[in-house]
């Protein structure tokens, strides 16, 4: 178990350095020049090549890639993940002060998927053919094909702009204001919520309905044993792997969900500053915003490995 898990770390520790060549050689290919962004059009048109070679020399743009490529992984290894060209605001301080909105829509969405999307999975399997199978089924699919933003979209329509019972963008903190705060989120995490649920339901039906062709099952009802023991003691357990590797997936899929959530209600969240970065060529910015989402899969998948050693006891860490 331990040699695995150091294996794990290394490997995860070499992703984690690709991801940051990748997203760094990314930026540099994109068209644009951050240093532009910071001038109006009249400083554009007064500004002189010298001063804006000044500018680029300020912020470390005259250096070879490779040079700036170095000088921001050292930054990353003492916990600098620089400042923002914008900004000049310390990158790591703000993805710190947005992490707890990102959260704050995620993990209600995440446990949502969970919670329930595997009982209406059961529910499908233990009900094959009957109508609540139908329904939570297809329900299940249109909930995998929907659009988020266009969700996103229609929700703010109908309970926004129609029936004005809830806001439609915006974020208060829950320590200033609990009950505003829920309304702000119940939309977006709704959006975030949605896919997780209806993939959740559909793998755990699946799942389930191979389980319950084992023989192990067979002999279980044999026996007399009530339904209720059959499903939750044998059959579930034995069906939630391929659960547990969507769920870990589920986890990363919301993060980069956020990036259009909380773009279409205005949050001020992990990805809406990815997206605003994007646009305004801030290096530091979206360098770091990548590497925490990358931190955040890296950890869901390990994680996800781990739990696969309760769940089927079969499994051995060799």
């Amino acid at each position: 178990m331990v040699s695995y898990l150091i294996r794990r770390l290394i490997q995860s520790f070499f992703v984690l350095i690709l991801v940051t060549i990748l997203v760094f050689a990314a930026m540099r290919i994109l068209p644009g020049d951050p240093i532009r962004m910071l001038l109006t059009q009249n400083q554009e048109a007064e500004i002189t090549q010298e001063q804006i070679n000044f500018m680029r020399h300020q912020y470390g743009l005259d250096k070879p890639l490779y040079v700036q490529y170095f000088i921001w992984l050292d930054g990353v290894f003492k916990g600098d993940l620089g400042r923002s060209i914008l900004n000049h605001v310390p990158v790591a301080n703000e993805i710190l002060r947005r992490v707890p909105i990102t959260l704050n829509l995620g993990i209600p969405a995440f446990l949502l998927g969970i919670i329930l999307g595997i009982p209406a999975g059961i529910i499908c399997a233990v009900r094959r053919g009957k109508f609540i199978d139908t329904l939570v089924t297809t329900l299940a699919n249109i909930g995998i094909t929907v659009p988020v933003f266009w969700l996103g979209f229609l929700l703010v329509y109908i309970f926004g702009i129609h029936l004005r019972v809830l806001p439609v963008q915006g974020y208060t903190s829950p320590t200033d204001n609990l009950l505003l705060n829920i309304k702000q989120t119940v939309l977006p995490i709704i959006c975030l919520a949605l896919f997780p649920i209806a993939s959740t339901s559909r793998q755990t039906r699946s799942s389930m309905l191979d389980v319950m062709k084992q023989d192990y099952i067979r002999t279980a009802w044999s026996k007399g044993l009530q339904e209720r023991w059959v499903v939750v003691k044998h059959a579930l357990k034995n069906s939630l792997i391929p659960v547990v590797t969507l769920s870990g997936m589920g986890l990363s899929m919301i993060m980069g969900g956020a990036v259009i959530v909380e773009t279409v209600f205005n949050v001020p969240g992990i990805g809406r500053l990815a997206v605003q970065s994007v646009f305004s060529k801030d290096y530091p910015y979206v360098q770091g915003v990548v590497l925490f989402i990358a931190i955040v899969v890296i950890v869901a998948n390990f994680l996800t490995d781990i739990a696969y050693g309760y769940f089927d006891p079969r499994i051995r860490y060799n």
